[in-house]
């Protein structure tokens, strides 16, 4: 007996609505790519405390916290996270996420109390040794950034970045550290975004070590700060890669930069800001002529000429010293925000210092019609990513990228869908780079760990996929609803657009 003509429209129409939604579920759900590895990052000078155990040495960002009114809510990196005392607790929560990775860095001043090679503290370097040991015996590799800002002291009162020694100290650094923890260290960062801490901190009052010599001393900074990287990278290269295994790169902030409008005249001037932001670190290193961006070097000498400076305020590199830093990178470290857009409509002489940075470019910027974050450097604009890489794909024949850093940043509090939100369309973004660009991007890092030190914001700033009660004497940390999520796509290797996680109390 055969089926009715009706039933078997009707059965028809529905297998049709459920193969429709399973194929738009499908197409919505994205699987990562093979290879694709999915970490954490913190810095030492925002989690361990510690600042003055053992025979550690002040770093500059001790000094300079410990001045009032520097830091917006008062607080002081002495104690931060006390991971210097409860780095066991982190691992357990980096095992809790199930990541590859863990990105931390290492305090030059609790390495090397004097700052210089003369002196090793043992304690500086048994901790690290056995933060990287209990990490390797946990599944979790490391990957150790041996700048992050907090520079000794005592070099700072030689000039610190200002003083082209500090190339060949920061390379007896890196010596000690390559020694001491090379044979299970496999991947290696020099420094950490040579613009925020040089620009922020040599031509601005507003990061340590409080040094406003505008357009000038930070200029001198960023060459010496290249030859110091590069000098650090030649070392492992030639004296440690083949026995060690491992890479050495460094790490960019590449937040995009564009006109805020298509006219020519603003798609040229966001070429030459981007220039500004990352092309200056990124150019001298990456591009296949080395030096800095033919843009910088125009605009810079016009405004010194103009200024009455008998020479560029930006440093010259000597063909030698081209050839040195050309190529010194196994990869493209990349730490990305948000985008800013530029025009010159608008600007007017004196807006800022004479000369300075922001003045040489001679711009407006804005974000601007995107709803601004509670931390406006984290306002979520997700195709700025996506544009980024594209940028290092198109600029440096499409190196290995490493996504370093990536994170959203608000004032509080465990329940923070709109973390995962920008989690979710910054990452969704980052594989449309992968798979419809082309972009070669091998790690993914959120930024951060949990909460902590950030910086000129103190304890105020909470970044972290944990939060931490600053209150409580053994720093008790808890798992916000973003640690819960991130926690699955870990273990699902796949965005699903529509997931949120039920709130669990998980504290550590």
């Amino acid at each position: 007996m055969g089926v009715p003509w009706h039933v078997l429209a009707a059965v028809l129409a529905v297998t049709l609505v459920i193969t429709s939604t399973v194929s738009s579920s499908a197409a919505e759900m994205r699987k990562l790519p093979e290879g694709l590895k999915l970490g954490v990052a913190t810095a030492s000078f925002q989690i361990e405390g510690g600042w003055n155990a053992a025979d550690k040495s002040p770093s500059i960002w001790d000094i300079y916290t410990h001045m009032p009114g520097k830091i917006k809510d008062g607080t002081d990196g002495n104690d931060t996270c006390k991971s210097y005392e409860f780095y066991q607790r982190d691992i357990q929560m980096l095992k809790f996420l199930g990541v590859d990775f863990y990105r931390f860095s290492i305090s030059w001043p609790r390495v090397l109390p004097t700052g210089f090679a003369d002196k090793i503290s043992e304690d500086g370097i048994g901790y690290y040794s056995r933060l990287v040991d209990e990490l390797l015996a946990n599944g979790i590799e490391p990957v150790v950034t041996l700048y992050h800002w907090d520079l000794p002291q005592s070099l700072q009162d030689l000039g610190g970045w200002a003083n082209p020694l500090i190339a060949d100290w920061f390379e007896d650094y890196a010596r000690v550290l390559y020694d001491a923890l090379g044979d299970r260290v496999k991947t290696w960062i020099t420094l950490n975004e040579p613009k925020q801490f040089i620009i922020y901190g040599y031509g601005m009052e507003r990061f340590a070590p409080n040094i406003v010599s505008a357009g000038i001393g930070d200029y001198i900074a960023v060459k010496n700060a290249l030859m110091a990287h590069a000098k650090a990278w030649h070392l492992y290269d030639k004296e440690y890669r083949e026995k060690q295994k491992g890479t050495c790169g460094i790490t960019i902030a590449t937040d995009f930069r564009e006109g805020l409008s298509d006219t020519p005249e603003d798609v040229e001037l966001g070429r030459m800001v981007m220039d500004f932001e990352a092309g200056f670190y990124s150019h001298p290193i990456f591009s296949s002529t080395g030096g800095f961006p033919e843009r910088m070097i125009k605009r810079i000498a016009e405004k010194s000429a103009e200024q009455g400076f008998p020479r560029s305020r930006l440093p010259e590199l000597s063909q030698e010293e081209i050839d040195f830093i050309k190529g010194t990178s196994d990869f493209y470290g990349f730490n990305h925000y948000s985008t800013k857009f530029y025009t010159a409509d608008g600007y007017t002489k004196g807006m800022y210092p004479i000369p300075s940075y922001e003045d040489d470019i001679g711009a407006v910027s804005s974000y601007k019609d995107y709803p601004p974050a509670p931390i406006i450097h984290a306002t979520k604009i997700p195709n700025g990513i996506r544009k980024a890489l594209n940028w290092v794909k198109d600029n440096y024949n499409n190196p290995t990228v490493l996504i370093t850093e990536n994170g959203y940043g608000n004032y509080g509090g465990v329940d923070d869908p709109e973390r995962i939100d920008y989690y979710k369309a910054y990452l969704d973004a980052v594989l449309d780079a992968i798979e419809v660009d082309g972009c070669n991007v091998t790690t993914y890092t959120a930024w951060s760990l949990m909460d902590n030190f950030e910086w000129d914001s103190g304890l105020g700033a909470k970044f972290g996929l944990f939060e931490v009660d600053f209150d409580d004497e053994q720093r008790t940390r808890k798992a916000k609803l973003s640690a819960l999520w991130y926690k699955d796509f870990i273990a699902q290797r796949s965005l699903d657009p529509d997931y949120l996680p039920q709130f669990e109390e998980n504290k550590f």
